[in-house]
């Protein structure tokens, strides 16, 4: 069952009551002209005053039923699309958020962004769709069946010409399906880039990269307006040319009604009747026309979050737990993954461990291997003895956590980011370890303040601190850090390295860095160069016996 099939399947019942409702409000709509025509035929014609007071009561009956009707129909399928919506954005979230990755492969986080907002919107629709879909058809076979009883010509040619009139604008909407899609697709990555380059406009003004920047984002955005105008364009001409359609459909009932009344075959009741039925066929044809337009939109729009919750994991399965209690003893056996070639290296249980990588990308690589954010092509990483690749992912998560020196920060109080996923009786002395409490204080509210989005409103620095915060506060058998200080002043990144140390004791810790801060407060330093270990030891031994080392740590 594809996406849409399971945004009405999960909203049944409100879909159903609301079509039901909603066709009881277009069968009303219908009735009024025959209502009328009964009115001029019964009482008017006559001059009957009972009768005319009898069917004004009808046609306020007629109203009040139909009123009712159309208000809840709309709720029922304004509900059901918003909470299909509501899924369909869960969905993706928990799909994004898998552990085991890969949708976000070869997308833009502002690209997924608008999938999850705009596309799961205009997929949620559908369940309002079906509903004014199944209200027009109904007022359709109303209106055919009031136009037979009047005369079995205006109702034939009403039940023989709304098919081909349907098919058509099935037809026209394969187009603007096709034209949807692309604009759809464009506009998503558009966004993206906006995002991307609004998060990095501060590293944008220092390398002076503004100009480029401008230009990649005008382009982008240039080749988006022009989709958006192909599918504007597309869905006039669609709209337009089902309007014409249904024009000659309704110039045609008239005209073969005003014949009829013409040579005496109906009365002139009936007449006003099969008029102002022909004018509300205006009505469900329009409505069927804006259908037929949604539902191609709809499908494009399901087709860009069917690709995202079918993209394959990046990490294969694994549904083994980590041994109980987990003593976090951490071995890297001939591990071969981006610029590491065949390293090996071993952490004791409730070590704090520093690697100095003189070469970043050997540093991210080894850290995706410890923390499995993606598999090495050869060799093993193993915890208390047990693969990671046996692993369930989701389990990994819980005890061994990668913390990024540019960790995001999310909008609201301090406490709220650091108390994230923390032990509650952790976060002071979290707080305390990683000098965030500094931080607080600065604050006007303290830890209560809100802060901007991404907390921008902090110094780099600051959102070190309270990030580094939430990583310690967290608690897991084993932490990896990473440049945790690196846009922190001496005096605090010294407070920090002894604060970390006190607080992870007994507890597995890898600090990935050059600071000398850090690395002086670890039990045991590994260097990386050439993607292997090429030395190891204390920090103040290493400085004193290796040139490399002292020149990659002191520089």
């Amino acid at each position: 069952m594809g996406v849409l099939g399971r945004a009405v399947a999960g909203q049944w019942r409100y879909v159903a009551v609301a079509a039901v409702l909603g066709a009881a409000h277009q069968a009303g709509e219908a009735l009024v002209p025959v209502v009328i025509g009964v009115v001029i035929d019964e009482a008017v014609s006559t001059g009957d005053g009972d009768a005319l007071l009898f069917w004004i009561a009808v046609l306020a009956v007629v109203f009040a039923g139909l009123s009712m009707s159309w208000r809840f129909a709309t709720r029922a399928a304004e509900g059901a699309s918003q909470r299909a919506g509501h899924d369909i954005r869960v969905g993706l979230t928990r799909r994004v958020l898998m552990p085991r990755g890969g949708a976000e492969t070869g997308r833009l986080a502002g690209a997924l962004a608008s999938i999850a907002t705009g596309d799961a919107r205009r997929a949620g629709m559908v369940n309002f769709v079906i509903p004014a879909g199944s209200a027009a058809l109904g007022g359709i076979l109303v209106t055919a069946a009031a136009l037979l009883r009047i005369s079995v010509p205006l109702g034939l040619l009403v039940l023989l010409a709304a098919p081909p009139v349907l098919w058509a604008g099935h037809v026209l909407g394969s187009r603007l399906e096709r034209r949807s899609a692309v604009e759809q697709e464009r506009a998503p990555h558009a966004s993206g880039v906006a995002a991307d380059l609004v998060a990095g406009l501060r590293v944008l003004k220092g390398i002076g990269a503004e100009g480029a920047a401008v230009a990649r984002y005008r382009r982008t955005s240039r080749e988006s307006l022009a989709a958006t105008l192909r599918a504007a364009r597309t869905q006039a001409w669609h709209d337009g040319a089902l309007l014409t359609l249904t024009g000659f459909f309704i110039a045609a009932v008239a005209l073969v009604g005003g014949r009829l009344a013409a040579r005496g075959d109906i009365s002139v009741g009936e007449l006003v009747a099969a008029v102002g039925l022909a004018l509300f066929l205006l009505g469900p044809l329009q409505l069927l026309a804006w259908v037929n337009g949604q539902i191609a939109q709809g499908r494009a729009s399901a087709a860009r979050v069917a690709d995202v919750l079918a993209a394959p994991p990046l990490l294969p399965a694994g549904n083994a737990r980590p041994h109980e209690p987990v003593l976090g003893r951490v071995l890297v056996d001939g591990v071969t993954h981006g610029p590491l070639r065949d390293l090996r290296l071993e952490v004791a249980p409730g070590e704090l461990l520093g690697v100095v990588a003189a070469d970043p990308a050997a540093a991210t690589a080894l850290l995706e291997c410890l923390a499995r954010t993606a598999d090495p092509a050869t060799g093993t990483v193993e915890l208390d003895g047990a693969p990671l690749s046996t692993l369930d992912p989701a389990e990994i998560r819980v005890v061994i956590l990668p913390a990024a020196h540019d960790a995001e920060l999310f909008e609201g109080t301090l406490s709220d980011n650091v108390a994230a996923a923390a032990q509650a009786d952790r976060i002071p002395d979290a707080m305390a370890a990683s000098a965030a409490d500094e931080v607080a204080a600065t604050l006007p509210d303290g830890a209560d303040t809100v802060l901007a989005e991404r907390a921008r409103s902090l110094s780099g620095g600051q959102r070190q601190r309270v990030a580094l915060a939430r990583a310690l506060a967290a608690d897991p058998p084993v932490l990896l850090l990473h440049d945790p200080t690196t846009a922190v002043d001496a005096v605090t990144e010294a407070r920090v390295a002894i604060g970390i140390r006190e607080l992870r004791r007994g507890r597995t810790t890898v600090v990935v860095t050059t600071s000398p801060a850090l690395l002086a407060a670890t039990d045991r330093v590994v260097v990386v160069t050439g993607g292997a270990v090429t030395a190891e030891g204390r920090h103040a031994d290493l400085v004193r016996s290796n040139p490399d080392y002292r020149a990659t740590v002191l520089s």
